[in-house]
């Protein structure tokens, strides 16, 4: 049997939905084959061992999960020689964790999801899931995930990206730039996730607001134009020893109304958005959004899982996001899309597991 550490909660504003994420897979994992060490992260930052129950991390939108500080602290391997954790209880006392075979970090947003939680394991040499330092760190960076694909040849929204400094700086410029956008724009922190900071921006005054908002997550926002197309979703993964990645079926979010999908669509109101897979697509559009997807993954060098987001204009695709840790729930948009693709929640965690294990850093 295989020893899994749980890697979730975590320092960002995306903390409960790592904890609803943890929820969907403890309550999955299949426990014949996975012994499961639950280690939440606290908003402070404090490695705690957790309870192995699902229930306690279940998607509320009325409670949302978080971890709490029961007082103990999880301790790392000393160094690479070594894949033993410890564990200091509330009382003081030191006991043996076991060998870990692999860590599986389902955390959003920084200080999990951008490479620095990637770059600790590696340090100590323990195996994970998902993608390495240099791709985590991409993807969680818009302006640079974008310059990225844009290199590769994958069209992106037009954008613009500013710092406070920047702005106060040189106001006219940045806002000669920002109003060649066109209106609406939307406005966005470049490293935070689901939706948080997020703005849409129908009138120039409103854009000295929203970006405070954007900068209030983060000291870098995005200007980006509104492209008006259908919201299209797709999961990759990577191929079994080194082989192509592999993108599922297309899923479809539907938004009532005139509004985004913003964080309360997404996790706290039900009748805010629909989720649809598998998407209605022709055949040749299908292959070629698994074409542009694959293109993605591999431009910021992908491995493990990604969720690729995109604006369909009927003619082209257009990559909105590249999210390098996807919101991982059973009613999540990811493992939608590998279930509408064959793949149940179970093996897809399964699957993730083996290519942690697989993959040489």
């Amino acid at each position: 049997m295989l020893t899994v550490a749980l890697l979730f909660g975590g320092r960002s504003s995306e903390h409960t939905i790592s904890c609803a994420t943890a929820g969907g897979v403890l309550s999955a994992i299949d426990r014949t084959k996975y012994s499961v060490i639950p280690i939440g992260i606290t908003l402070e930052g404090a490695f705690t061992l957790q309870p192995d129950d699902s229930a306690l991390f279940a998607l509320d939108p009325s409670n949302m999960p978080m971890v709490s500080d029961n007082g103990s602290r999880v301790q790392w391997p000393e160094s690479s020689v070594s894949r033993e954790l410890r564990v200091t209880d509330a009382d003081g006392a030191t006991r043996s964790l076991g060998d870990v075979d692999v860590v599986f970090p389902i955390l959003h947003g920084p200080f999990g999801e951008d490479g620095t939680v990637q770059g600790l394991l590696e340090l100590i040499g323990l195996p994970y899931v998902g993608n390495g330092v240099l791709a985590s760190a991409l993807g969680m960076d818009k302006h640079f995930t974008k310059t990225a694909l844009e290199a590769a040849g994958v069209s992106v929204a037009p954008w613009v990206t500013v710092s406070p400094a920047q702005w106060a700086a040189d106001n006219a410029l940045w806002r000669g730039r920002a109003a060649s956008l066109g209106l609406p724009v939307f406005v966005k922190p470049a490293r935070a996730g689901s939706s948080v900071g997020v703005t849409k921006v129908t009138a120039a005054e409103d854009l000295d607001a929203a970006l405070d908002i954007a900068w209030a997550e983060d000291g870098k926002a995005l200007i980006e134009s509104a492209i008006v197309g259908r919201e299209i979703e797709c999961g990759v993964l990577s191929g079994r020893a080194g082989a192509a990645p592999r993108v599922s079926v297309a899923g479809e979010i539907v938004i009532a109304g005139d509004g985004f999908y913003d964080f309360e669509a997404k996790y706290l109101d039900d009748s805010a958005a629909q989720l649809v897979c598998p998407a209605s697509l022709f055949d040749g559009e299908l292959a070629e959004m698994q074409r542009i997807a694959a293109r993605a993954f591999e431009a910021i060098n992908g491995s493990g899982l990604a969720r690729v987001d995109f604006f369909y204009t009927g003619s082209e695709f257009i990559v909105n996001e590249l999210n390098t840790m996807p919101g991982f729930t059973p009613i999540s948009m990811f493992p939608k899309c590998w279930a509408a693709s064959g793949m149940s929640y179970p093996e897809l965690i399964d699957e993730l597991i083996e290519l942690g294990l697989e993959t040489v850093r």
